[in-house]
């Protein structure tokens, strides 16, 4: 019998955004064909080990009492929100992956969603899924991205990016050009996601603590014009043998005391959110994000998949938010819902991009 490739999911990380990313990880792992591929699961600790754990041990992590899993290096039940193997993992500072086939990274945010374990897959030749260094970190950077979707062309509403710098020597001056934007204003770190750091501003008043606030995230920020009554539409974006394919559309809708949909809204039970899929649009409206979102993944270079999202304001004006080259996919994410209503099932999606992540070139492309 032929030998069946090693597929390493890694994951958790040292980024606000470990938690989301163990419980992608768990969907993946399950979803993964065991007859056609082996797994192995390379978790990272927020500190920063890495912890080798057999693929049926990822695929249990879980929310338990509203709490995200955990990389842990403790045996089982070191504490009570923290989903542990039976046994003490085995701690590396980094695996060896010369015998892996290809890395399934999910991880999310910065230090694995922004190039840099990208770039430690090119140096090493180990093949991988998603994007790569460049298209990774533009996508990650909400600065940068914003200034390459313009440059192609697609629509962006205002901004105004505040640097470390910046703020520290003239905080009057950022004030003052932030209030060139119109209020309400959302205030973010620009190199964070799942809605790490956000805040919806409506006053020029509330910017400074909103600033430091993101600020605990990335010393960079960005702050974005809000659009009042602006509809969320999201579209995923996946490659295929005859290029990039966007999904259906859908609309998020949410009712959340934050004003916007938050990190409890997108990831812990009973938030009060819910999905059109599809999108309740006129088509031309459909067509246009679709061929939009493809635009911004060619735009950005990207491989894989990503998942693009847009305000249609109510004037009908349509403005691309920003492209995320790794989405939430757990199953009950937006991306997999979307290609699920377009007709490609989880498990498919996942075979889909490991086949894809073989058969990708190594170096230059």
């Amino acid at each position: 019998m032929a030998k069946r490739p090693r597929v390493a999911v890694v994951f958790g990380g040292i980024s606000p955004e470990h938690g989301i990313s163990c419980l992608t990880a768990a969907s993946v792992t399950q979803a993964i064909d065991r007859e056609r591929y082996e797994v192995i699961g390379l978790g990272i600790t927020r500190d920063g080990a890495w912890a080798v754990m057999p693929g049926d041990e990822v695929a249990e992590l879980q929310v338990r009492d509203r709490q995200m899993p955990e990389v842990t290096a403790g045996p089982a039940g070191a504490a009570a929100d923290v989903v542990v193997p039976d046994q003490p993992t085995a701690l590396l500072p980094m695996p060896d992956l010369t015998e892996v086939d290809l890395a399934f990274s999910v991880l999310h945010g910065p230090f694995g969603e922004d190039g840099t374990i990208q770039g430690m897959f090119e140096m090493l030749g180990v093949r991988y899924v998603g994007s790569g260094v460049l298209a990774s970190a533009a996508g990650m950077d909400k600065h940068y991205m914003k200034v390459v979707m313009a440059a192609a062309g697609i629509p962006v509403g205002p901004w105004q990016t505040l640097t470390d710098r910046e703020w520290t020597t003239d905080p009057d001056a950022c004030v003052d050009r932030v209030n060139e934007l119109a209020f309400p204003v959302f205030v973010k770190p620009a190199r964070a996601g799942s809605s790490f750091g956000i805040n919806k501003v409506s006053s020029s008043r509330d910017l400074g603590g909103a600033i430091e606030f993101a600020r605990r995230y990335d010393p960079r920020v960005i702050v974005e014009q809000g659009f009042v009554d602006a509809r969320e539409l999201e579209c995923g974006v996946l490659e295929t043998s005859e290029g990039p394919q966007a999904s259906v559309v859908a609309e998020i809708c949410a009712a959340t005391d934050s004003g916007f949909y938050d990190f409890d809204a997108k990831y812990l039970p009973g938030a009060e959110v819910h999905a059109e899929i599809p999108a309740d649009i006129p088509e031309s409206v459909s067509a246009r994000i679709r061929s939009l979102s493809v635009d911004v993944f060619e735009a950005l270079g990207c491989e894989g998949l990503g998942r693009v999202d847009f305000f249609l304001t109510n004037t009908g004006e349509l403005y691309c938010n920003e492209i995320n080259t790794m989405p939430g996919f757990t199953t009950t994410s937006m991306y997999p819902q979307m290609w699920a209503a377009t007709g490609t099932d989880y498990a498919t999606l996942v075979d889909t991009l490991i086949r894809q992540g073989l058969n990708r070139r190594l170096g230059l492309r």
